[in-house]
């Protein structure tokens, strides 16, 4: 198994198979657009600027799972993402990352890098850090900065 295996929804409905990406390092992060860590969504748009002509993307994933901050539509999330981050690398359609309905993307990627204490995850800006094979290398918790992951993003696509 490896993300590969997954396919998720685009913001205009069409199936998106993560095979897709095949060969680059990503960056899956679970996101929001109201929480205190969203303006990371700038580093996120920088290490992406900065590498994805070397096989390198970051996939975001709105979640409304933690205290209602992701409440907009897809268009809405993508528009406030665009307009106040210049973010433009690929947004999916919302998402439950954890409970009873979870995308199976976020339970394989749990089930590879859990957590502390809970195997969940537990706020908006999780990041897990894949490499080119598709296998998770890292998890890191929301409150690490996208810059701080540079070197291992260069490590891996080395």
């Amino acid at each position: 198994m490896s993300v590969y295996d997954y396919t998720v929804m685009t913001n205009s409905d069409e199936e998106k198979s993560l095979a897709d990406f095949h060969g680059n390092v990503l960056l899956i992060v679970n996101t929001a657009s109201k929480c205190g860590f969203t303006p990371q969504y700038e580093g996120l748009q920088m290490l992406y600027d900065t590498y994805k002509d070397h096989g390198f993307t970051v996939l975001g994933f709105p979640s409304n799972q933690f205290m209602n901050q992701e409440p907009g539509s897809g268009a809405d999330i993508e528009q406030f993402c665009k307009t106040n981050y210049g973010v433009s690398f690929p947004i999916f359609r919302k998402i439950d990352v954890k409970g009873k309905n979870i995308h199976p993307l976020f339970q394989y990627l749990i089930n590879q890098a859990p957590g502390f204490l809970f195997n969940q995850v537990k706020w908006n800006f999780t990041k897990f850090l894949i490499d080119r094979n598709g296998q998770v290398v890292k998890r890191y918790a929301p409150n690490i900065e996208p810059l701080a992951i540079e070197t291992a993003i260069q490590e891996l696509l080395d």
